[in-house]
């Protein structure tokens, strides 16, 4: 989930195609999440990883990382897996604590705070259309909490909620550092996924205790997440940024908390209501402010 930049080409169908299909296939996260509900959060995330490394193979190719520095070199090999690992993982404990249309809406605030941190590694400022932007799309996230706090605290959701910014927090460093790499990151997933999945499997032993089989509903669940949103979604969206017009195709992936709450609210996972859909159009013109006005177009 990195940016790429890349020039317009003369079809940009293509572009808009492959960037729905990641959108199509982030959406279904939450919902395959909650079908994977009996296995562990941390073995879910493992399973999850080792898939997505499968999935994203054909993309793997030699990449000259002995030419970075140490500094880079920790943070490709050490940083980008950990971050990974505390995106994925915040995400699945975060919607087991919280509700999880509400959980999944609060990490989409994502786009909103690698702008901020973009615009302030780029020009060592905020500029006041990202502040604002990140305004609008908290503004969003705070509406799911307030009825809750007024009538006399969040109770256990707190913590759901929490993780569930921290694995924003994750993806918004992750999209930067593959903003800002000296090489692409892309040919490198496979591997980058690999190690995330095993520092998931040695947090399992050492968190859950146990590392069993799960069942066949938690086992389909956790091979479709690595194979759809966690492999082809990133290939996808790595062609479509590649090929099209990144403002275009980047305002797509806004749409994502809005489809991901109606699939729950169909499968009866979640309960709609006004706030779930007022919150999910603020943290959309947030993110929109915030990209178009700052001079990201894209998450």
């Amino acid at each position: 989930m990195h940016p790429v930049h890349s020039p317009v080409v003369a079809s940009p169908w293509y572009s808009i195609v492959a960037a729905l299909v990641a959108v199509m296939l982030w959406s279904v996260a939450p919902l395959l999440a909650e079908l994977a509900h009996t296995s562990s959060p941390l073995q879910l995330t493992a399973l999850t990883l080792l898939a997505g490394a499968l999935a994203t193979l054909p993309l793997s190719r030699k990449v000259p990382t002995a030419t970075l520095s140490r500094g880079w070199q920790l943070s490709v090999w050490l940083g980008v897996p950990l971050l990974i690992f505390g995106a994925v993982s915040s995400y699945f404990i975060g919607m087991r604590l919280a509700p999880a249309a509400e959980a999944a809406l609060i990490t989409y605030t994502w786009p909103v705070l690698f702008v901020l941190l973009s615009q302030w590694s780029r020009f060592g400022k905020l500029r006041m259309a990202g502040v604002i932007g990140a305004l609008i799309a908290f503004s969003g996230a705070a509406l799911l909490l307030l009825p809750q706090a007024l009538s006399g605290g969040l109770g256990g959701a707190t913590n759901g909620y929490a993780l569930a910014l921290l694995a924003a927090c994750c993806w918004a460093l992750y999209s930067w550092l593959g903003q800002t790499a000296p090489i692409a990151l892309t040919p490198l997933l496979p591997r980058l996924l690999l190690i995330a999945c095993a520092i998931a499997g040695c947090a399992s032993l050492l968190v859950e205790g146990n590392f069993g089989v799960p069942d066949n509903e938690a086992l389909l669940a956790g091979i479709a997440l690595g194979l759809g949103p966690y492999g082809i979604a990133m290939v996808a969206w790595d062609k479509a940024l590649r090929f099209g017009q990144a403002s275009v195709v980047g305002s797509l992936a806004y749409g994502v908390p809005i489809l991901a709450a109606i699939l729950l609210v169909l499968a009866g996972m979640s309960v709609l209501d006004w706030r779930l859909p007022t919150a999910a159009a603020l943290v959309i013109v947030g993110c929109l402010k915030a990209g178009y006005g700052g001079g990201h177009n894209h998450p």
